[in-house]
């Protein structure tokens, strides 16, 4: 069967780069990076760049194709942000990517704006989650308040002046009350999250990007990462008092691994199975890795 990709290894993706320079040092990358994730500038220059190439050119594209539609219609042309959604599961490294590609966009000059928002922020309070009883399927698409989420897309894709979305705190565990993150016309908006590629019975958030990425690797490899990061945080952000997870903190290393495994088995690999997989090709873009969070093949959409 013909597949709707076009199918790249790392080395022929990588020559796609042509010469698009590398903006970003050292420095940008370990601040850009995951609590588990080594970014090297060579990945940034085989996989980003070429990504952030393409990317630059389809925006160019659409920003042509909106100002014919208004010159057609007889009205001014509007100032529509370019929507991309990046999805995958738990410990796939999608919020490395996200914050890498809108470092890197915001480079070109065509759109220094670059705006990004996680869907975490779109999860129901954990008062709600606990009256629904949903406490153990954070993540799944119950969780969130899809309604207001549909909303918020809707908005920033209809070029309105400001949106405001939640702010979610992974420290807290919970939405941050009275928090917001204002969203006010930028050129390019990242949404990243679990869910994004879903779609419903009728009107869902990934009918309104304009490109979408999957961030994709073994279930092996990602339970593997989840358990590595889960250890991390054991040594640095559960040891904060004002953390929702600090009794994991002091817990031996043989009980925190066994704990780590039950978590992915009962909700983070469930989720992937059963909602975020499937999910998988419907994106423009699938990054498949490999051990180490290395990039090692690009398939993409044909048009």
């Amino acid at each position: 069967m013909n597949s709707p990709y076009v199918d790249f290894e790392r080395s022929a993706w990588a020559e796609l780069r042509n010469s698009t320079p590398l903006t970003l040092t050292e420095r940008d990358l370990s601040e850009l990076q995951g609590i588990n994730e080594q970014l090297s500038l060579d990945e940034v220059v085989a996989i980003y760049l070429p990504l952030s190439r393409l990317l630059n050119l389809y925006v160019a594209a659409t920003q042509t194709l909106h100002r014919a539609t208004d010159t057609f219609l007889g009205r001014p042309s509007a100032r529509v942000p370019y929507l991309i959604g990046v999805a995958g599961s738990v410990a796939a490294g999608k919020s490395t990517t996200a914050r890498l590609l809108q470092a890197l966009l915001s480079r070109w000059p065509d759109h220094r704006q670059v705006d990004l928002v996680t869907t975490d922020g779109f999860l129901y309070s954990n008062a709600v989650l606990e009256e629904r009883g949903l406490m153990n399927r954070k993540g799944f698409p119950e969780s969130y308040d899809q309604r207001t989420l549909l909303t918020f897309v809707a908005a920033v894709k209809s070029g309105q002046p400001e949106v405001t979305a939640p702010v979610y705190s992974h420290l807290s565990y919970d939405i941050v009350p009275g928090e917001v993150i204002k969203v006010r016309q930028p050129d390019i908006v990242i949404i990243e999250g679990l869910n994004v590629l879903q779609v419903g019975a009728r009107l869902a958030v990934s009918d309104f990007f304009d490109f979408t990425i999957y961030v994709d690797a073994e279930e092996a490899w990602l339970k593997s990462w989840y358990v590595e990061r889960f250890l991390r945080l054991r040594e640095t952000a559960f040891k904060d008092p004002a953390s929702y997870f600090k009794h994991f903190a002091e817990l031996p290393e043989a009980e925190a691994i066994s704990i780590a495994k039950q978590i992915w088995d009962e909700i983070n690999g469930r989720n992937l199975r059963e909602n975020i997989l499937p999910t998988r090709e419907r994106a423009t873009l699938i990054l498949t890795k490999g051990d180490r969070h290395r990039i090692e093949r690009v398939r993409l959409r044909k048009l």
